[in-house]
């Protein structure tokens, strides 16, 4: 059984078993149709994945695996807030007439800032950081920048990232304040930051290692709710192998195409997800 159907069933099984509903309370999200969209909830859920072992890849459901790398390049790799350079659809949305999602994700990792060794921005930072002083406890990236906070379509969910050399190999803990857990699914984000850590590892010269989901708020919609009770009834599948262009020594060199996910069977997914904003 892939270790991602085993927590998103479990996580999900929770929530709808003991979850606490947000009725009745003054809800930012609305669905298209203006009515307010209510979730059921937990705080606080942690998954962790030894990815020596295998990667975080969904099989009651196919995660779009290759969408989740082209994001987390777009924001890590070409630090854009617009989207009109994501091959993918997925903030459409939240995008003005330009396509900009404003002072969010992307930019914030591009900002540079003065240290005491000149300037970076927040990615190169933490490159200068893995290569100079890998027992450093201060490398940590932040996206949840207040300040800029009213410049942003939305506030950033997944906001930190901790990299954190362990021995010989390079461990990572994602901090994400809100998880909708069908949309786009614990998976999604769990795979493409499990990627971006064994990126980071590979140009760095360690073994990937551990990667550390923390969510602070992993809920479920209302009207989500049908398919969701559906999915967690299927039988999960064996897990995914996922190999890395072994060449590339520079992050900014790694495309979708350095991806290859072999013998990723998965259950057949149509409904469609309404998405609330």
């Amino acid at each position: 059984m892939s270790l991602a159907d085993k927590y998103f069933i479990a996580t999900c099984k929770d929530i709808l078993e003991n979850g606490v509903w947000d009725k009745g309370m003054n809800v930012r999200p609305r669905w298209e149709d203006g009515t307010p969209a209510y979730t059921i909830k937990k705080f606080g859920v942690v998954h962790r994945y030894n990815l020596q072992e295998e990667f975080p890849l969904t099989t009651i459901r196919k995660t779009a695996w290759k969408s989740a790398i082209d994001e987390i390049l777009w924001m890590w790799q070409k630090k854009s807030n617009n989207v009109n350079e994501l091959s993918s659809h997925i903030w459409d949305a939240w995008a003005n007439e330009e396509g900009s999602i404003g002072k969010a994700y992307g930019y914030q990792l591009g900002v540079k800032h003065k240290y005491k060794e000149g300037l970076f921005d927040q990615v190169d930072r933490v490159l200068f950081d893995l290569k100079h002083n890998p027992s450093s406890r201060r490398i940590i990236t932040n996206l949840y920048n207040h300040s800029d906070l009213n410049e942003m379509a939305l506030a950033p969910c997944a906001y930190s990232m901790t990299f954190n050399v362990t021995g010989n190999k390079l461990n990572g803990m994602l901090n994400q304040r809100s998880q909708d857990m069908l949309t786009a699914g614990c998976g999604f984000n769990e795979f493409q930051y499990s990627a971006l850590l064994a990126m980071m590892a590979q140009v760095s010269g360690f073994e990937v290692g551990e990667f550390i989901h923390v969510i602070a708020d992993a809920h479920i919609y209302d009207r989500h709710m049908p398919i969701v009770e559906e999915l967690i009834k299927r039988e999960p599948k064996t897990a995914p192998t996922v190999e890395i262009d072994g060449d590339i020594k520079d992050f900014y060199k790694f495309t979708v195409d350095s991806f290859q996910v072999k013998e990723y069977q998965t259950h057949e997914f149509k409904e469609k997800i309404e998405v609330a904003v």
